[in-house]
């Protein structure tokens, strides 16, 4: 029989409660989360109630940062009516194609990219006609539908890739001497051109220099994306952002407002009357049969406390912020950016390094000059600090990076060891894999492809 033995361990954690809970998921919203917290928060309780702007006092919001009108910085998209799909079907209505062929050719529109690609194989969409619609279609059929889609507006549309959409669209083109060197490009030389080597096109096709160039001019006038100018597209719904911040700056003066449209809360009146009077124990306890009254109540108590802490909290650190990087804030220059990390905000606030992280991830700032995210002044010290030397950003080699590039000369390109030469001879010990770090980071291709060769 097993022997059972009991045993003693001591473990060292941290168990939040659950207010402490709530704070910090409320610290982890940006402004749009924390108006629909706060609303399903008002529709859920009964016991908490918005403070009536009854006088000039009571109308400021809540917090006492007021907002501005939020109309100022929500980006939204176009609206458009006529969307890509609703284009395409309508052209492909005025096309005489049987029964089972216009079906293929709507499921064909329906499986389109938002770039007007179709990255799918006639297999498949055959497949999922079978299983999905049941309609049964041959392969001749399915590649008639494909084709009548390729047929429409605008040229490129139903690719299965860029060089599919630019040899659909050249070959839509009038028949020209130009048109068909092009075609020759594309077919047989997409490789050397998508590398930018002009010299190897020509030796490929064993064509002359002027030949080559007329053509390329032509493939670089063509639509890359042709779906994408079309229509609204429901994902960039996802992209809007609305800054948890506004910071003005008026005279050499820096104010830092809240940007929600949060209402000053309070508890509602018929609570506070039933919380006065509910019966009591002789040890001050509620009564059994109040518990309802008591619950709402302080969770409605719990809610606006643990509101105003986190709001508190949002401008302690944006502030704290904003005192570090008060000479970039006033004079809009990246090389004013000074090195600065979370702990450097947890020194001056002396709030917890995870709480900053939180407030800092996924929130926003509108600045006169644009919106940014609040990491964006969030910066390490780049080499060794030398004495009387000012201390390099992050911020400030990306700068110099792109300003160096964006100076080079086309035909001759810096390469990242020419600019990692150039960099330090400016003073930035830094190694050619930063430069290839921070180059890439700004979405700036390498030197091969940033070669104007045509």
């Amino acid at each position: 029989m097993p022997s059972q033995n009991l045993e003693q361990v001591q473990k060292i954690g941290i168990r939040l409660s659950q207010q402490q809970l709530r704070f910090v998921r409320m610290l982890e919203l940006n402004a749009p989360e924390l108006e629909e917290v706060v609303e399903r928060e008002l529709e859920d309780n009964p016991a908490l109630g918005v403070k009536e702007e009854t006088t000039e006092e009571d109308t400021r919001r809540y917090p006492t940062y007021t907002a501005p009108p939020r109309n100022d910085y929500a980006f939204t998209p176009e609206d458009r009516s006529e969307t890509l799909y609703d284009q395409l079907l309508a052209q492909l209505s005025e096309r005489r194609l049987s029964p089972r062929v216009e079906t293929a050719a709507r499921f064909i529109i329906g499986s389109l990219d938002s770039n007007g690609y179709l990255n799918r194989k006639l297999r498949d969409i055959i497949d999922d006609l079978a299983f999905g619609p049941g309609v049964e279609i041959s392969e001749k059929e399915a590649r008639e539908a494909l084709d009548a889609v390729r047929s429409l507006d605008p040229p490129g549309i139903g690719a299965n890739g860029l060089q599919d959409c630019l040899r659909i669209q050249l070959e839509r083109m009038p028949k020209s001497a130009t048109r068909d060197v092009a075609l020759l490009i594309i077919n047989k030389a997409y490789s050397a051109f998508t590398m930018k080597h002009r010299h190897r096109i020509m030796s490929t096709l064993k064509l002359p220099y002027y030949m080559v160039s007329g053509a390329l001019n032509l493939i670089l006038s063509l639509n890359p994306k042709p779906g994408a100018g079309l229509g609204y597209d429901p994902s960039e719904a996802a992209n809007i952002i609305v800054p948890d911040f506004t910071i003005n700056i008026e005279d050499g003066e820096i104010t830092i407002a809240l940007n929600n449209r949060i209402p000053e809360l309070r508890i509602e009146q018929s609570f506070e009357q039933a919380m006065a009077n509910v019966d009591r124990t002789p040890k001050g306890r509620p009564k059994k049969g109040s518990e309802f009254i008591v619950s709402r109540y302080n969770d409605a108590r719990d809610f606006i406390r643990i509101l105003s802490q986190r709001q508190q909290t949002m401008m302690t650190v944006m502030t704290a912020i904003a005192s570090i990087q008060r000479e970039y804030l006033l004079s809009e220059d990246v090389y004013r950016l000074k090195p600065m990390m979370i702990k450097n905000i947890a020194d001056i606030t002396g709030l917890d390094l995870s709480v900053i992280s939180r407030v800092t991830s996924n929130k926003y700032v509108a600045l006169p000059w644009g919106i940014f995210p609040l990491r964006f002044f969030f910066s390490d010290t780049i080499g060794e600090e030398k004495e009387g030397a000012e201390a390099a950003t992050n911020r400030k080699i990306e700068a110099q990076i792109t300003a160096l590039i964006d100076g080079e000369d086309k035909n001759h390109p810096l390469s990242d060891r020419e600019i990692q030469e150039e960099m330090q001879a400016r003073g930035y010990d830094i190694s050619r894999r930063t430069v290839a770090k921070y180059r890439d980071r700004q979405g700036i291709p390498v030197a091969r492809l940033r070669k104007d060769l045509w």
